[in-house]
């Protein structure tokens, strides 16, 4: 399924402030097999973050992680990975790592990011 350029989205919920950035993180490689080939595992990461959030759009990060990151899974609409142009994507079944805030400015928290893992990009 495929998403409009732009939505980042859980379970078809918008995010209302998407990500300053966000990337598909490099896959853990577990050797090489007998013809020299990188074994890699099947599932990617996504890491998104925001250099500066407001508390209320922080608060929703944070309830859609109390809401699926530690009783199960979440569909997440992401860039679709290997794809040339920026159109979205849903992966099903992918989870959430606790989001994290570092540092307060000014009341707002800044660099916040969420890793969201378990995307099967092929």
């Amino acid at each position: 399924m495929q998403g409009l350029s732009g939505t980042y989205a859980f379970n078809n919920v918008d995010l209302q402030l998407p990500p300053s950035e966000g990337k598909w993180v490099e896959r853990t490689s577990y050797g090489v097999d007998g013809n020299a080939h990188t074994i890699y595992s099947q599932f990617r990461n996504f890491e998104m973050s925001w250099d500066l959030i407001s508390t209320t759009d922080a608060k929703q990060i944070i309830d859609v992680y109390n809401s699926f990151g530690t009783t199960g899974t979440v569909v997440s609409c992401l860039p679709k990975w290997g794809d040339v142009d920026f159109t979205f994507y849903n992966y099903s079944g992918t989870t959430i790592f606790e989001p994290t805030f570092y540092a307060y400015f000014q009341g707002y928290p800044q660099t916040a990011k969420l890793v969201i893992v378990n995307a099967k990009t092929n």
